[in-house]
C-alpha cells in the first residue's frame, strides 16, 4: 500500500516530441511527423479534387431545359472512306500522310505503271500500223479502180466486135474473165481498207483502256477531308482492293445519340438540333435530325409491360450543315464528345445558352486556351 501511494504522488514527466526521443515507446518525433505527412497530403488532394470536380460540373452543367427539348450525350463522327487500289500493283509514291487535309481529286498515292505504259506504247504502235495499212490499201484501191475501168472498156469493145462478127468468142470470154478478176481485186482492196479501219479502232480503244487503267493506278481523294490512317508504304505490293489510306468525309459530320421511347416517338426528320461540345461549351453548333431508327437498339426485343417499354432506346442522328462544316473544317472534327439537344416542339424557344449562332474562329477556340 505504501508503494502504491508513492507511485500516485510522484510527478509525471512531460512527453517531448519536438526533439530527441519521445516517451511513447521510444519512437523519434521525426518518425511520427513523417507518418502523419501522407495523411495530410491525401486530405489536401482530396479537397483539391472535390473543388476541381465541382468547378468542372459548374462549367459544364446542363442548362435547364423547357418542355419540348430533349438531350443526350454522344461523340462527333464522320464517314470513313477507304482509298484502295483497283488493280494489283506495287506502290511507287506516297504523297500525303496521316492528318493531311486533302481535297477532292487530289493525288495521294501512285502505283507502279511501267508495265501499263509499255502496253500503251504497243497499242499506239498498232494504231499507227493500222493507219499505215489504210493508206497503202487506199493507194491499191485507186490502182484497182484504174484496172477495173480498163477491163470494162476492153470487155465492151470485145462485145461490140463479137456482135459485128469481127471478134471471136474466145476473145470475149477472156475480156469477161479479166473484168471479173479486176472486180474481185477491187472488192478485196475495199475489204482490206475496212479491216485496217477496224484495226485502228480496236487499237485506239485498247490504248484508251490502258490509259484509263493507268489513271486508276493514280489514287486520288474522292472528297474533302483529313487522312486518318496510312495503311501501306512505298514498295509494298497490294492485291486488287488493297487499302492505302482511310480518310474522313468532312462534309458528313454527325452525332448519334440514343433517346427513350417516349422522346423518340415525338421526333421527326428535320427537327432542329444543337450540338454542344465539351471543347467549346459556350458555342452551340446548329444541326438537324437526319435519321431516326425504325427499331429499338436495346433488348428486350419483345416487351410486355410499360416499365420494360420505357427501357427501349432508339438511335437518333443529328447532322451538322455541310456548308458550315466546309467553312470551319479545321475546327469541327470527329471524335469530340459532347451533348446533342433536339427540339421536337417548334413552338418552344431555345434557351439562351443553346441559341445557335454564327461560328467564328474566336468562338471556336477551345475553352482551355482562352
Amino acid at each position: 500500500m505504501a508503494n502504491k501511494d508513492v507511485l500516485l504522488t510522484q510527478p509525471v514527466a512531460p512527453v517531448e516530441i519536438s526533439t530527441g526521443t519521445s516517451a511513447v515507446a521510444g519512437i523519434p518525433a521525426q518518425t511520427i511527423l513523417r507518418a502523419r505527412w501522407p495523411v495530410v497530403v491525401g486530405i489536401a488532394l482530396l479537397l483539391g479534387g472535390v473543388g476541381a470536380g465541382g468547378y468542372y460540373w459548374w462549367a459544364h452543367r446542363v442548362p435547364a431545359l423547357p418542355p419540348g427539348i430533349a438531350f443526350s450525350n454522344g461523340r462527333l463522327e464522320a464517314d470513313q472512306i477507304d482509298i484502295a487500289t483497283k488493280f494489283a500493283g506495287r506502290i511507287a509514291r506516297i504523297l500525303v500522310d496521316e492528318g493531311t487535309m486533302v481535297r477532292a481529286g487530289q493525288t495521294v498515292a501512285q502505283l507502279d505503271t511501267r508495265d501499263l505504259e509499255a502496253q500503251l506504247a504497243q497499242a499506239m504502235a498498232q494504231t499507227n500500223q493500222a493507219r499505215q495499212s489504210i493508206v497503202q490499201s487506199q493507194a491499191s484501191l485507186e490502182q484497182m479502180g484504174s484496172q477495173l475501168t480498163l477491163t470494162v472498156q476492153e470487155l465492151q469493145r470485145a462485145r461490140a466486135l463479137a456482135e459485128q462478127g469481127y471478134g471471136t468468142r474466145e476473145t470475149l470470154d477472156q475480156r469477161q474473165s479479166q473484168f471479173n478478176v479486176a472486180v474481185a481485186a477491187y472488192h478485196e482492196t475495199e475489204a482490206k481498207i475496212a479491216a485496217a479501219i477496224a484495226g485502228v479502232e480496236a487499237a485506239t480503244h485498247k490504248a484508251t483502256l490502258i490509259q484509263v487503267n493507268i489513271a486508276d493506278n493514280i489514287l486520288v481523294a474522292p472528297k474533302d477531308g483529313p487522312i486518318e490512317y496510312r495503311l501501306s508504304n512505298v514498295g509494298e505490293v497490294l492485291a486488287a482492293g488493297g487499302k492505302v489510306f482511310t480518310m474522313l468525309d468532312i462534309g458528313y459530320v454527325y452525332m448519334d445519340v440514343f433517346m427513350p421511347t417516349l422522346t423518340a416517338g415525338r421526333l421527326k426528320l428535320g427537327d432542329d438540333a444543337v450540338i454542344l461540345l465539351d471543347a467549346w461549351p459556350a458555342r452551340p453548333i446548329p444541326a438537324s435530325v437526319s435519321f431516326i431508327a425504325a427499331a429499338n437498339q436495346f433488348t428486350p426485343k419483345a416487351v410486355e409491360t410499360k416499365s420494360e417499354r420505357d427501357k427501349l432506346m432508339f438511335r437518333i442522328r443529328v447532322r451538322i450543315d455541310p456548308k458550315l462544316l466546309h467553312e470551319h473544317e479545321a475546327e469541327i472534327r470527329s471524335g469530340l464528345p459532347g451533348l446533342a439537344y433536339i427540339r421536337f416542339d417548334p413552338n418552344t424557344a431555345w434557351p439562351t445558352a443553346l441559341q445557335p449562332a454564327a461560328l467564328t474562329p474566336a468562338a471556336l477556340t477551345p475553352a482551355a486556351t482562352r
